[in-house]
């Protein structure tokens, strides 16, 4: 994380937002980009900017560094190095853990796992990845949904009438009396034709219909008889103030490709917080299992001095002896509660990765193999917040919830304005006894139809659309805030990240200074012991207590390690880009891929 130079700070902040803004927009320019929402695209950028704006004042970056207490010790080389391996993470290294009986009865089996193998397993079985993984699936249907808006709808009619009803006679002649008469006809009516709708808002339908007549009325004669009435319409409807636009017909085409980006930065927030999970219950594993062997030297440590005393019984009192007992059986309750935390946390981090090989179910106890770090970083507080600013999915997720409230609020505004519609129609049409001439007739272009309609109509007061108006616009600022509370909660957790990862590697010196300091107390008290005469309850007691306080100050350390690590893990997490940092590519597939 090397620190980046102080030009043109702020105009990098500007440019992460602007990129941050662009991708809720792609192909489609996203409501934010329109001159009437300048002042708004300005709030979300200044929000970031704000948050950085102190800390680009002092544009360097921070190497971790701390001062060594062992020196202040001043112990001489060779006791130094009798003192790491006699106490520890290095004494640790070969010694077997006793994880005792599983809940089978039966003794604990171990297998051993990689940090690497982990993440690894974690990002191709665990079941909250793969749920989270169908989201952009979905959200892709929703925009194939939203866009089938615009496709063509074919239509078709087909209808068969026949009318045999009779009705009054009527003559002019007076020498002829009026006699019922029937109506006798068969008709069929056919038409097929294309709609769609426009991107600017209007709608076109083409239609072709064919009207087939055969009259047998009795005392009539119709010309032509069968009748082929052949027409052909195109028809043109489009709104001319509410409806009229691309930023009105396309809102939920738009609104749905937010939908697809939202679940696809959901998958993102989940990835990254399944990996950042697996490594700190993995660096929690670490501990547990390094307690469990800190406790087992702690038990063997009390048992030989429970031994010494049982061999000089006589020496010894019946209060030093039962003292003693209690002292080691104390610690072997230590220890049953260490292999229970060790089995707990090993369940947990198979349910994070999720392992066919390794199911929850199983005794199986996952043994780490790979050691808490213990190096400095660098690191620069600006740009740990500019890319949490443009990585972090919540970021992400509140800039595409401002375009969407903004595209709400266009569309509501569009409301607000009268209903009027215009309608263009032209229908071409042709009349024979035969298909065939009323085809040839209609190429001749005899009969021609045309319509111009205008249509207007506005509710009186128009409430509704100003109230609907109202609330996006409210809605709209709550969006906004909804984003600068988001900045300044990823900006909370980046600092808090860097606090834990300065505190813990000064922790680590720390507690290694107070390890070595215990350890020495405990070698001299030792040496002592191997030259006095008698054991005196105060002696005893020492013992027992110098032991323990150098199995918590051994704990202290691979804390503070353990902590240091997980703290790394937190600050990537905080900027959004663990996924990176453990090299995995996060490419989302289409519907099809998966």
């Amino acid at each position: 994380m090397n620190g980046w130079r102080r030009a043109s700070r702020h105009t990098r902040v500007g440019v992460g937002l602007m990129l941050a803004l662009g991708a809720g927009s792609c192909s489609n320019p996203s409501p934010l980009g329109d001159q009437a929402d300048r002042d708004l695209r300005r709030l979300v950028i200044d929000a970031a900017a704000r948050e950085v704006a102190e800390a680009g004042r002092e544009d360097k970056a921070v190497v971790l560094s701390r001062e060594s207490g062992v020196e202040g010790l001043r112990l001489w080389p060779g006791i130094l190095e009798e003192l790491d391996k006699s106490s520890g993470p290095r004494s640790y290294e070969g010694a077997k853990a006793d994880f005792g009986v599983n809940l089978l009865g039966t003794k604990a089996e171990t297998v051993a796992i990689s940090l690497e193998h982990a993440i690894k397993a974690s990002v191709e079985h665990n079941i909250a990845v793969r749920f989270a993984r169908i989201g952009p699936g979905i959200g892709e249907a929703q925009v194939v949904a939203a866009e089938a808006a615009f496709d063509w709808t074919f239509t078709a009619n087909f209808s068969a009438t026949r009318t045999d009803s009779p009705r009054v006679a009527t003559s002019f002649s007076s020498n002829t009396q009026g006699v019922p008469s029937t109506t006798e006809q068969t008709g069929l009516t056919t038409s097929v034709g294309l709609r769609r709708n426009l991107v600017g808002g209007g709608r076109l339908t083409l239609q072709h219909g064919l009207d087939y007549t055969d009259d047998s009325t009795p005392f009539q004669t119709s010309r032509p008889n069968p009748a082929n009435l052949l027409s052909f319409t195109v028809q043109y409807d489009q709104p001319l103030l509410r409806g009229l636009g691309s930023e009105v017909s396309l809102a939920d085409v738009r609104v749905a490709r937010n939908a697809e980006r939202n679940s696809v930065q959901t998958l993102r927030r989940d990835l990254g917080q399944v990996v950042s999970d697996v490594e700190r219950t993995y660096w929690q594993l670490t501990l547990a299992h390094k307690d469990l062997l800190i406790l087992q030297r702690l038990l063997e440590r009390g048992e030989r001095v429970r031994d010494q005393l049982i061999a000089r019984e006589g020496e010894s009192t019946t209060a030093q002896l039962a003292d003693a007992r209690a002292k080691v059986e104390r610690r072997k309750a230590d220890i049953i509660r260490a292999q229970t935390q060790l089995r707990i946390v090993s369940d947990r981090l198979k349910q994070l990765i999720n392992d066919p090989a390794v199911p929850v179910g199983s005794e199986i106890i996952l043994a780490p193999t790979d050691r808490p770090v213990d190096e400095p970083v660098r690191f620069s507080l600006p740009d740990s917040v500019l890319a949490a600013v443009q990585f972090r999915p919540e970021v992400q997720q509140a800039v595409l919830a401002i375009d969407d409230s903004s595209i709400r609020a266009i569309v509501a505004e569009n409301a607000r304005l009268p209903d009027l519609s215009l309608r263009l129609q032209a229908k071409l049409s042709s009349l024979d006894d035969t298909t065939y001439d009323a085809y040839g007739q209609s190429i001749e272009g005899r009969f021609f139809d045309a319509l111009f309609a205008l249509v207007f109509e506005m509710p009186i007061g128009n409430r509704k659309a100003e109230g609907d108006y109202r609330r996006r616009v409210l809605e709209r600022m709550q969006s906004v805030i909804a984003y600068r509370n988001t900045v300044q909660q990823v900006t909370q957790e980046v600092k808090s990240a860097l606090d834990r990862l300065v505190l813990n590697y000064k922790l680590i010196e720390q507690t290694r200074t107070s390890r070595i300091a215990a350890a020495e107390v405990l070698r001299v008290l030792l040496i002592e012991k191997e030259n006095a005469p008698n054991i005196t309850p105060e002696r005893l007691d020492l013992e027992f207590s110098r032991q323990e306080a150098l199995a918590q100050a051994e704990r202290e350390e691979s804390q503070a390690l353990a902590e240091y690590n997980s703290a790394l893990t937190d600050l990537y997490a905080a900027m959004g880009t663990n996924l990176e940092r453990n090299r995995i590519n996060f490419v989302v597939p289409t519907a099809d891929e998966r």
